[in-house]
């Protein structure tokens, strides 16, 4: 198979971010950039990524939708957002993390995470330490945060996590961002990124995909 065939039908197949799936219109306006940083606070432990976006569509659903609304939340009214959704074993302790979590955004950024991207100026590095100046979000978190918000932020192009390059690896694909991201427009680097990613969790993803 080609490249582009090869590619387009990753897209096709796995080329939804995961913000998409959590119900995020990710946009460069406070609320949804916020919503982006609790989907990394609930994908920063070892959970199932689907239920990770359904915790997300819950807290949605129960109007946790920004830093002043989760902050203002009963620490019960998270867990029980989170336990709709099945996210169990770390309910109580991200319902926690969430609320302290919601507090730096406040105090630290205003409630706006533009002011976050500000400070960073243009560097991935302090983007990714700035990040985790959120309680609970790690390395791996502040990739995650980064593989979505290129989609919005291009500075932050081209962005790819180990695990994404380790499945283009997998997949006879370039492995440096820069070789990555010659394959798609721009604008379509986060939906590659989360496919790369998506294919990699995907029992025989990639020897179905090179099968099709």
């Amino acid at each position: 198979m080609d490249t582009d065939r090869l590619v387009g039908g990753l897209l096709r197949a796995h080329g939804r971010t995961y913000a998409e799936e959590a119900g995020i219109t990710l946009r460069d306006k406070p609320a949804p950039l916020y919503r982006l940083l609790v989907l990394t606070v609930l994908f920063s432990v070892r959970i199932r990524a689907g239920t990770a976006t359904a915790a997300a569509r819950e807290l949605w659903a129960a109007g946790l939708r920004t830093p002043r609304a989760m902050a203002a939340s009963a620490w019960r009214e998270r867990v029980d957002a989170l336990g709709r959704a099945h996210y169990v074993r770390y309910d109580e302790s991200t319902a926690t993390a969430l609320g302290e979590g919601a507090r730096v955004v406040l105090d630290r950024f205003h409630g706006d995470l533009r002011r976050l991207r500000a400070e960073a100026a243009g560097d991935t590095e302090a983007l990714r330490a700035l990040v985790r100046e959120v309680p609970r979000i790690g390395p791996v978190g502040a990739d995650i945060f980064c593989r979505e918000a290129q989609a919005v932020w291009p500075e932050v192009r081209p962005f790819f996590d180990a695990r994404s390059r380790a499945a283009a690896g997998n997949l006879g694909l370039p492995t440096t961002p820069a070789g990555l991201a010659e394959l798609v427009p721009g604008d379509d680097l986060a939906r590659l990124a989360a496919a790369l990613v998506r294919v990699s969790l995907t029992k025989d993803g990639v020897r179905e995909l090179r099968a099709a």
